[in-house]
């Protein structure tokens, strides 16, 4: 029995122990899967969590938004970085924690622990404003709006603080970012310059019209402080105008400021700058249009040297000379020492006429030219009329300087000018003045008064000549404008009387006629000549008048002369022509007088006539067709003599005396005495020759075949009862044929 139980035994126990083997195989296979899938599934966890943290790591970075994770301590675990930027958090790499650093305030500007915020926040704390000071001061505060959200789990608890500006804007737009590409696209679209400059006066973005005026590109502007594009003179014109917009005393300003192109070209622009602001009032940056205003600059600096400076030679004009006069005396007080002088060209309207208005300007600028290098920095130059020149010369050592300078302007004009294939020499009277207490205290006006008086004695007495005032020259004024103003009556009172000068045959010395010369019998300044009060008439009329009473005078005269064919000329101006008024006044007057025309021969002076028009040659024809001889003269003054004989109906001409002076023993004054001479037979003209002296003048003359002499030698102009006693013997010599005559020459 024990065998069968043994026999049976053994079987269950082998079994049993195969089926525990079998059992602790099955167990350690599962541990060992299960063992394999947590390591598995704890593989995967870390590798996901490492994702999520890169992942938000990427977020945090690239966020728009300002965001700052904390833990139940207030420590920060992550943040944004516009977040860390306006909140100056740094982060140490060698702990791999965020450090909170920077300077927080609440609204009573009241230091906080930002920290200590966030800690309280994270225990259910609600939103808190906090502000960050800027680098200006008190007023520059950006303030901060702090919202948390706690996430609650089982490990343990964290906050989410999200940083927003104060005022409910967005935090981008508060740092000053906004949108930039939107920003950009408006800016660069404008149709002028526009650039933003942040709180250093540095450009933050220029448009392209701005890098366009500055001739950069704006990659390059950026950063570029303000003041390197700014002309060296502006670096600073804006200074204060920024510190008042800064400060909010102004809300915007303009100002005209230089800008240097990279070229170096200046270009002038006009600047208008506002101040953009944070929404809680700190200032953020610059925004400045720039207006390109060079042209309009050059257009106004034109206007304005035009209106001081004259045209034609550049010079400063009447206005500018005023000014700098007024100024100066200003500057100077009592005690200036300020000198003038006054330029005036003599004979250049003759000039100006014979040669045109093209000429004239040319000498005009010839003669600037020489005041220019005659003064130097001496004196300021100035065209105050046609001809005449001022120089202001502000502190002359003394009145041998002007003097000086005076004498180099005639030694400068002394070299001819070459005028229509015609050397021309231009001379001009120049008068100094100097200003003494006296003209001080009277005002600039008297300086130049001073200073014309000068020159008006320097012109009297002969041309290229100086002359510096002097005190009793003032009674020379005053005499003047005493006489310009009774000018006008003389020949109501009665005052205006004619002289004499008899005319001869140079064959047989018997006297042929007279010329009449005017004389004034003034109730004042006694008996002046021709020189001293026709230049006062001003008008035609007034000089008509005066014509016709000489004629009424030579009628009376010629009554009295005891040979019907004696004759008197009178002389006549291209100023009293034109119109034919004196024409027809004339030959009035001789119809009522009762004399033949050929009794009165009209004179004219070639250097009055320039270049007569038509109405002058139709007058003078008319005259001529009357009976009335013409005779030109002067001859041999002028520059078109020849032209004269051609075009006008003259039927002599007088020989100028300039030409008389010298002969025989000047050779060329003779050969052009008889050159002339022979010029005048050729043309069948009565010929007189002005001027002589002495006999060997007068043979000489009649030598070369002139006929008629008038001078010293043979009397000299006398009251109409000298020239008549002295006359001794009369010869009928008219200077032209009757009309009869005239008419049967013609046929």
């Amino acid at each position: 029995m024990s065998q069968v139980l043994d026999f049976v035994q053994q079987p269950i126990f082998a079994f049993a122990a195969s089926a525990l083997l079998l059992i602790v195989s099955v167990f350690l296979v599962v541990s060992l899967w299960r063992a394999g899938k947590l390591r598995a599934e704890r593989e995967a966890a870390r590798v996901h969590a490492s994702e999520a943290r890169a992942q938000l790591h990427a977020v945090m970075d690239t966020s728009i938004e300002g965001v700052v994770m904390v833990d139940a301590d207030g420590g920060v675990l992550a943040t944004t970085k516009v977040a860390s930027d306006i909140l100056n958090f740094t982060h140490t790499s060698e702990s791999g924690q965020w450090r909170i650093a920077g300077t927080y305030i609440d609204e009573s500007m009241s230091p906080l622990d930002l920290q200590e915020i966030f800690r309280a926040q994270a225990q259910g704390g609600g939103p808190q404003v906090v502000g960050v000071p800027g680098r200006r001061g008190d007023q520059d505060v950006r303030w901060l709006r702090l919202e948390p959200t706690v996430i609650e789990n089982e490990y343990r608890n964290s906050t989410v603080v999200a940083v927003r500006d104060a005022a409910g804007g967005s935090l981008r737009g508060f740092l000053g970012g906004g949108d930039e590409a939107q920003f950009r696209k408006a800016v660069d679209s404008a149709p002028l310059g526009v650039a933003l400059i942040d709180l250093e006066w540095k450009l933050l973005h220029a448009n392209r019209v701005f890098a366009d005026l500055i001739g950069e590109a704006q990659s390059v502007l950026r950063g570029t402080p303000f003041a390197a594009l700014s002309h060296p003179s502006d670096v600073h014109k804006e200074e204060d105008f920024l510190r008042q917009l800064y400060e909010g005393d102004i809300g915007r300003f303009t100002c005209e400021k230089r800008l240097v192109r990279s070229d170096g070209n200046v270009v002038w622009t006009v600047l208008d700058v506002a101040l953009m602001r944070h929404s809680g009032g700190a200032p953020d940056a610059y925004v400045v249009h720039v207006r390109d205003t060079t042209e309009a600059r050059m257009r106004s600096e034109l206007m304005e040297h035009r209106a001081m400076h004259d045209p034609l030679t550049g010079l400063a004009n009447r206005n500018r000379m005023v000014d700098l006069l007024e100024a100066e005396f200003r500057a100077a007080g009592d005690d200036a020492v300020l000198g003038l002088l006054v330029c005036d060209l003599d004979g250049f309207k003759g000039l100006n006429d014979r040669y045109g208005h093209v000429a004239g300007d040319a000498v005009l600028v010839h003669v600037a030219g020489v005041l220019r290098r005659a003064c130097g920095d001496q004196g300021i130059v100035s065209r105050v009329g046609g001809d005449e020149f001022i120089i202001v010369m502000p502190k002359p050592e003394g009145i041998e300087d002007m003097q000086k300078i005076a004498a180099a302007i005639h030694e400068g004009l002394r070299a001819p000018m070459v005028i229509k294939r015609k050397h021309v020499t231009i001379r001009a009277s120049i008068g100094v003045a100097m200003a003494t207490p006296a003209i001080i205290s009277e005002g600039p006006s008297s300086l130049i008064a001073a200073a014309d008086t000068a020159m008006y004695r320097a012109k009297s007495r002969g041309s290229g000549r100086t002359e510096t005032f002097e005190p009793d020259m003032r009674r020379d004024t005053d005499m003047s404008a005493s006489l310009a103003r009774d000018v006008r009556h003389l020949i109501d009172r009665g005052e205006l009387t004619v002289f004499y000068q008899p005319v001869v045959g140079l064959s047989d010395r018997t006297v042929v006629g007279f010329e009449a010369l005017v004389r004034w019998k003034h109730p004042e300044h006694g008996l002046l000549l021709p020189g001293d009060f026709l230049p006062l008439l001003g008008d035609r009329e007034l000089s008509v008048q005066l014509g016709l009473a000489v004629v009424d005078q030579v009628a009376d005269f010629l009554s009295q002369v005891p040979h019907e064919d004696a004759w008197v000329s009178i002389n006549v101006g291209a100023d009293q022509l034109g119109d034919s008024q004196f024409a027809d006044k004339l030959l009035s007057a001789i119809s009522r007088h009762g004399m033949r025309p050929h009794h009165v021969v009209v004179e004219l002076t070639e250097a009055s006539l320039v270049n007569p028009n038509t109405r002058i040659r139709h007058e003078l024809t008319e005259l001529r067709n009357a009976g009335v001889p013409i005779l030109l003269d002067d001859f041999g003054t002028g520059v078109s003599p020849l032209s004269y004989l051609r075009d006008l109906p003259v039927s002599g001409l007088k020989l100028d005396m300039s030409f008389t002076a010298g002969i025989p023993e000047d050779p060329a004054g003779a050969r052009v005495s008889r050159a002339l001479g022979a010029l005048a037979r050729e043309l069948g003209l009565t010929t007189i020759a002005e001027g002589i002296e002495t006999e060997s003048q007068a043979e000489y003359l009649y030598s070369c075949g002139w006929d008629f002499g008038q001078g010293w030698l043979f009397g000299v102009p006398e009251t109409p009862k000298v020239a008549l006693n002295a006359v001794k013997e009369y010869s009928s010599a008219p200077i032209a044929p009757r009309p009869e005559e005239q008419a049967h020459k013609d046929s």
